[in-house]
């Protein structure tokens, strides 16, 4: 890609970004669907230039950071708990979908062949949590029905890059049944394998870095460490990143420092979104160029296809959700791990099953070996996940309202009950340096003044939440801004008088923003 087009492309996503942003507050809308109706729509603006992104730029440069943040980011004993159904969602539901929809698309597009029809059905396969989930817990869901979807999510990203690959290599060569049962093997054991020797290595790399931006850099290496080498050995890149960032994740006790987490945070949170958004943009891009001949297919082929791979989609979800408490109930646990799970539950993760950005990157990582057909594959995935995120998303908020699942008291009552404990704790351990005179009294009642008050506001807020009250504090966010801002305008004056330095200034300034309560509702958020 030429550098007057890459810095086009870099100006069209800030500017779909921006958009998304501003549009997403006013809208109530989960940023994906607006990323992928003003991507698209990115594609036909007048004198932006025809862009085609590489392959392997895709693979190798968009997929392993996306998949290592959700893998590190995964919640282990909940998902231990909801193994059963994460897993039949995951391995099950994604292979009998990738098999579905490659049937489906073989029979509508004469030429296709069977290896091109599975690469584009472990396209569209695995889900995307993020716009179900954005919605769930927005509206105060069960956070065990986002437990469910981030969990499946995140597997079966690995299940359908690896039915990917063993495609497109059948494609280029071909292989007996009994060759791919091999491969497959070689590629998940390899995966797997590798994954968990990088994770033991990264996790003793990073507890002997006390830096924040060191932290975050070696966060930034990790999941290319571990999906280029695994590709080039053979194995599933996929999965070893899947496994690394799951396994530092999940034994983070002791590697991150309070400082190194909200860098990490912060940075991670910003760069998955613009890698989303990127590829939006470049699907767009792409789009503009395949709509003009679409693989030699006429538009009613590509409309009827359309329509049919996404009724399979949905489809074939909704029939596995509502129907597989026999085939769960026949794993160990299995009986154990469906109580809780009623229809209404199911329907809810049933529709819930969006595509987003993993689909566009394994379409658009579509080689130019699939023929002429690879363009109308790219415009098929993109049409899907337009259907499905702005089809469903929607449909969530009352369907959770019609079907009584939303209780958005117990998570704010779950928050208030663990601070109080933790303030509590606290309380506790001050008393007793205190009786063995490691800190003078003065010392102890300041900090015993400043605990105790934390605590008595928080016993007021769940007085008012057991009370049925939402609402906080009359006019709480109202003089807490007013505090904040007084404190600012001093700041600054302090600053303009040349008594204090713009060092202290800034120090003091970020402090500041973490008690804004502008920042503090997002943050819950």
């Amino acid at each position: 890609m030429e550098g007057d087009r890459l810095f086009i492309v870099f100006l069209v996503v800030a500017v779909v970004v921006l958009a998304a942003r501003a549009l997403s507050g006013r809208l109530r809308l989960p940023d994906a669907i607006l990323l992928v109706l003003l991507g698209m729509g990115a594609g036909f603006v007048p004198g932006l230039p025809a862009v085609v992104a590489p392959p392997d730029l895709v693979l190798m440069g968009f997929l392993p950071p996306l998949v290592y943040h959700a893998a590190f980011f995964t919640a282990p004993r909940e998902a231990r708990a909801d193994a059963v159904p994460i897993v039949t969602l995951a391995f099950g539901l994604t292979t009998v979908t990738t098999g579905a929809v490659a049937a489906t698309v073989h029979a509508l597009l004469p030429g296709l062949g069977w290896a091109a029809a599975l690469a584009f059905g472990a396209a569209v396969a695995p889900t995307d949590a993020v716009a179900a989930t954005a919605v769930l817990q927005r509206l105060g869901a069960p956070a065990r029905l986002v437990t469910i979807l981030e969990g499946e999510s995140l597997i079966n990203d690995g299940v359908a890059l690896t039915i990917f690959g063993l495609a497109i290599e059948a494609i280029g060569v071909g292989f007996a049944p009994a060759h791919g049962a091999v491969r497959l093997v070689q590629v998940v054991l390899g995966g797997v394998a590798y994954g968990l020797v990088l994770g033991v290595v990264i996790r003793r790399i990073r507890r002997r870095i006390q830096d924040p931006i060191s932290q975050v850099i070696v966060s930034l290496v990790t999941p290319y460490a571990a999906f280029v080498p695994a590709e080039n050995f053979g194995a599933s890149g996929v999965l070893a990143t899947v496994v690394a960032g799951f396994s530092i994740g999940t034994h983070g006790e002791g590697v991150l420092q309070p400082a190194s987490r909200l860098a990490g945070d912060t940075f991670w949170r910003i760069l998955t979104f613009l890698l989303e958004s990127a590829l939006f943009v470049l699907l767009g891009l792409e789009i503009r160029e395949i709509i003009r001949q679409p693989g030699g297919h006429t538009w009613h082929e590509v409309l009827l296809t359309t329509l049919a791979v996404s009724a399979v989609v949905i489809g074939v979800r909704l029939a596995w959700e509502l129907g597989n408490g026999p085939l769960a109930g026949l794993l160990p646990g299995g009986r154990r791990s469906q109580e809780g799970l009623g229809w209404r539950q199911r329907l809810v993760i049933g529709l819930g099953g969006m595509r987003g950005a993993i689909s566009l990157a394994i379409a658009l990582s579509l080689p130019a070996a699939v023929g002429p057909d690879r363009g109308v594959l790219v415009l098929l995935t993109a049409l899907v996940v337009l259907i499905t995120l702005v089809g469903q998303a929607p449909l969530l908020p009352p369907l959770l309202r019609g079907l009584g699942l939303i209780e958005s008291d117990k998570r704010r009552l779950e928050v208030m009950t663990a601070r109080r404990a933790g303030l509590q704790a606290a309380l506790t351990k001050l008393d007793e340096l205190a009786d063995d005179e490691q800190v003078d009294d003065q010392t102890a009642e300041a900090f015993r003044q400043m605990l105790e008050l934390r605590l008595e506001r928080v016993r007021y807020l769940m007085d008012e939440e057991e009370a049925g009250t939402e609402a906080p504090p009359p006019n709480s966010r109202r003089v807490r801004a007013e505090l904040v801002r007084a404190q600012r305008a001093k700041l600054t004056a302090l600053y303009r008088k040349g008594r204090i330095g713009a060092g202290t200034l800034r120090q003091i300034s970020r402090e500041l923003d973490f008690e804004d309560p502008v920042v503090i509702r997002r943050s819950r958020s």
